[in-house]
């Protein structure tokens, strides 16, 4: 397929920055990664879209109304703030800290994603990048894993307004639990996750065996790897089956989270990769020139990140970046090298060539029985009611045809009694 010229645009503004920047988990991270695409002269080369906070209606695409109006009783939280039975319901407490004005913290993260979706179906971008969205744990009822809204699901939704299949990539080192359980009951919503599983691991979910449930089964397809999996891993398990989930479910549109945590020393990854690593899958994802949503999320090496997500929107407008980052505000935290290349890990990659055929081979078994069976079957159905509706005009043909063949002779009506209705006659 020809090459041709990316579309691109970037969700970027002030309060979404600063939103981000207030989120426990990933402290002052949104300026770290902004800084740097910055100093690297990115941003002129994207069309920069503003967001605007989601509305009550966008937030409830997905998230219930009780949660919402939980979040809303959050608005000035100190020090001193006690937790509350109430607050553990939904979620907020121990990976989920509660902060001030929470509503309006989950709004304007949520609206970074919506105005990614927006670019996307207005026609603005066919790329549309949102480093400070990405959030695939929160639950609809609930926050969990360090996310208090799935800003995923909403712009997904949004998608589905113009697009009817939509893929979803994680490539996050953790299972994209709460976007798969969203779309656990779907048919027009493929999940695709690649990602660390292991026993006691957050968030426990992301076997081979989940497949989705009812309309959805056959719809979810996970990769579950061991620990300190490495660029030549994850290029190959999903370099296999990336193509193979394309062609069985013929999306529209795509979304990736690009989850930073996989990379060789994050603190709370255990994955081995490179930027090398994901540049490929992402590669891979835009060669196929369709509708593209990239957005973030775990990375918790914020300089790690931070080249990361600089890299692959320099892959995205096709500029070569210079290995000796640029100085800028945060330029003494990338030392003592200060280059942009992530050093791969010296421990041994724990996964096995057969292990991972075996995966491979599940996950192609699950798509032909699942998918391209149904797939089949519909075109079968349809192929036959085809034929029913064909046959049943051909008889009313052949009985108008039949009428017309009664003739008079010496005044008497005649029927053709030999006239055969499973026979088509070509009579001038």
């Amino acid at each position: 397929m020809a090459k041709k010229t990316i579309k691109s645009c970037y969700i970027w503004d002030e309060r979404l920055m600063a939103e981000c920047d207030r989120l426990p988990a990933v402290a002052e991270r949104a300026s770290r990664v902004q800084s740097l695409i910055v100093s690297y002269s990115l941003i002129n080369k994207l069309q920069v879209v503003h967001s605007t906070p989601a509305l009550y209606e966008d937030l409830k695409l997905f998230h219930s109304e009780i949660y919402l109006e939980h979040l809303k009783t959050l608005q000035k939280v100190d020090d001193d703030y006690v937790i509350k039975i109430n607050d553990e319901e939904f979620g907020i407490g121990y990976d989920c800290q509660p902060v001030s004005d929470m509503y309006q913290l989950v709004s304007v993260i949520a609206g970074g994603s919506v105005a990614a979706a927006k670019s996307i179906i207005l026609g603005i971008a066919d790329v549309a990048i949102n480093w400070f969205g990405g959030w695939h744990h929160a639950q609809r009822f609930c926050a969990e894993g360090f996310c208090y809204v799935n800003d995923i699901v909403i712009c997904i939704e949004k998608l589905r307004l113009r697009f009817k299949k939509v893929l979803y990539i994680d490539l996050d080192v953790h299972h994209g639990n709460g976007v798969q359980d969203a779309y656990n009951l779907s048919n027009s919503v493929f999940t695709l996750s690649i990602h660390k599983y292991e026993p006691g691991f957050y968030p426990g979910t992301g076997s081979v065996e989940e497949v989705g449930n009812l309309t959805g089964k056959g719809y979810t397809c996970n990769i579950p790897l061991h620990e300190s999996y490495n660029d030549e891993t994850m290029e190959y398990v999903f370099g296999k089956v990336f193509h193979k989930v394309y062609d069985s479910f013929k999306p529209e549109a795509i979304v990736v989270q690009c989850g930073a945590d996989a990379l060789a020393g994050d603190p709370m990854g255990g994955g081995g990769v490179t930027i090398k690593g994901y540049c490929t899958c992402v590669q891979n994802v835009l060669d196929k020139q369709k509708p593209t949503v990239l957005l973030g999320g775990g990375g918790y090496n914020y300089s790690n990140t931070a080249k990361l997500w600089a890299s692959i929107t320099a892959l995205v407008v096709d500029v070569e970046l210079d290995q000796n980052i640029p100085e800028h505000d945060y330029w003494p935290l990338y030392g003592p090298d200060y280059i942009l290349s992530i050093q791969p890990l010296l421990a041994r990659d724990k996964n096995c060539k057969a292990d991972l055929d075996n995966c491979i081979a599940k996950i192609e078994d699950n798509l032909k029985f699942f998918i391209e069976g149904e797939t089949i079957k519909q075109e079968t159905d349809t192929e036959k009611q085809n034929q029913i509706s064909t046959c049943k005009k051909f008889k009313e043909t052949l009985y108008k045809r039949r009428k017309k063949l009664q003739i008079k002779e010496n005044n008497v009506l005649i029927n053709d009694e030999s006239f055969n209705n499973d026979v088509y006659n070509f009579i001038d």
